[in-house]
């Protein structure tokens, strides 16, 4: 995989809800020395291409295997009908009776903490992408609104529109110096995953509310597929829920906050 030799897939959300992992009913069951796993998961990206998946199931607690998709018992199927992420596979894993041998599981993976260390580094590399987005919006509308003439004068001149490109770009500022300072935690040692969730949660609620501006600078062209904000939304909803929910990074910063857990 690091060679670029094949394609992997992280199978930990199922059907049932992404945020609470630790209620999987996936499981894994000691049958001599093999291990059989029987379960379900969605929203799994790259599943129908993947040449192995990394599998969460438990038994006592929870565990990785290394599972590879030819496995007798292993069904992937693309998700179909989405108006975002089209651009990328997203699918359902059924799990039923694979066999894998002893070796298969990973093992430093035991309990949630190896899966939500991928989370951690997933949601912190969102807080930089959703920033590119951010700005793709604000270059847009302000070409857009340099050329659109209103009132006998470029849509640019205009004081409201000005007020909306100037508080677009200070929420784009803001989330880059975030997800900067982000970078700088990390690379000084181990991070706070609270701070992630700020990142996360922040920046990509900074990135809704730059592209909702753009859509409205370019007015009706905006909803049309001929400029791409209306893409951008969509796919930023998206991201609103995978990796987190706005919701779910509330209640991590709130319990960090005020020591309780409120999930």
């Amino acid at each position: 995989m690091a060679r670029g030799e094949v394609i992997g897939c992280f199978g930990l959300t199922e059907p049932a809800g992404g945020s609470d992992p630790a209620a999987m009913t996936t499981n894994a069951r000691r049958d001599g020395s093999d291990w059989v796993i029987d379960g379900t998961k969605r929203w799994i990206g790259l599943a129908t291409i993947a040449d192995v998946a990394v599998i969460w199931a438990r038994d006592e607690g929870v565990r990785g295997f290394l599972v590879p998709t030819d496995a007798p018992g292993f069904t992937a199927t693309a998700i179909t009908g989405k108006f975002a992420m089209r651009s990328s596979i997203q699918c359902d894993i059924t799990l039923d009776g694979v066999r894998l041998p002893a070796d298969a599981a990973l093992p430093e993976a035991s309990g949630l903490s190896a899966p939500f260390a991928c989370l951690t580094d997933a949601r912190y590399g969102i807080a930089w992408g959703v920033t590119g987005i951010a700005r793709a919006c604000i270059d847009l509308a302000v070409e857009f609104t340099r050329e659109r003439r209103l009132f006998g004068d470029a849509l640019a001149a205009k004081q409201l529109t000005q007020d909306k490109l100037a508080r677009m770009f200070v929420r784009y500022e803001t989330s880059v110096l975030l997800a900067l300072e982000l970078a700088r935690l990390k690379a000084a040692g181990p991070i706070d995953p609270v701070q992630i969730s700020v990142g996360k949660l922040n920046n990509v609620q900074d990135a809704v509310a730059v592209a909702q501006a753009a859509r409205q600078l370019l007015g009706g062209d905006g909803i049309t597929s001929a400029y791409p904000v209306m893409r951008h939304l969509a796919n930023l909803e998206a991201v609103r829920t995978y990796e987190g929910t706005d919701d779910i990074h509330a209640l991590i910063i709130g319990r960090a906050l005020t020591g309780h857990s409120a999930f």
